[in-house]
């Protein structure tokens, strides 16, 4: 992979291995979530997808989640043209948003672990979804 590609590569352009590698990791994308009708801002809960790993905050069956998962959202250049769904420090919503990516992120640190260290990282903080257990009774609001 280029060094920087990200600042110089259209993410229409991107290899399947450069746009993997944009993400960092944080597992925020896969927790249930909501939108406030009035503000159209996104709220968070701390339910994970029930195929989200909750050590390594990556999909467990990453090949087959759209089929296993109906609500999976797929990114793409195209669905990345209205981003507001991800979190605000998504790589993936930044580049859409012709904005850098964090100090912390993993291409710039070179460390995997750096997302964790920031404090970006669901790991630790969120659990898998249970029978009876309301997501709106679990919102949160450290996810930007």
């Amino acid at each position: 992979m280029s060094e920087r590609f990200w600042e110089t590569t259209p993410l229409t352009a991107l290899t399947p291995a450069q746009w993997e590698a944009l993400c960092d990791g944080c597992g925020k994308c896969c927790l249930e979530k909501f939108e406030d009708e009035d503000t159209g801002q996104i709220i968070y809960s701390r339910i994970a997808c029930a195929l989200l790993d909750l050590n390594s905050c990556r999909c467990a069956d990453y090949a087959k989640r759209a089929r296993q998962m109906p609500d999976c959202i797929t990114l793409t250049p195209e669905v990345l043209q209205q981003p507001t769904w991800l979190p605000e420090t998504c790589a993936y919503r930044l580049l859409a948003e012709r904005k850098p990516l964090p100090h912390w992120h993993p291409l710039l640190t070179g460390d995997a672990r750096s997302v964790i260290d920031a404090g970006h990282s669901v790991r630790g903080r969120v659990f898998a979804p249970k029978a009876g257990v309301d997501p709106l009774m679990n919102l949160i609001d450290w996810i930007r």
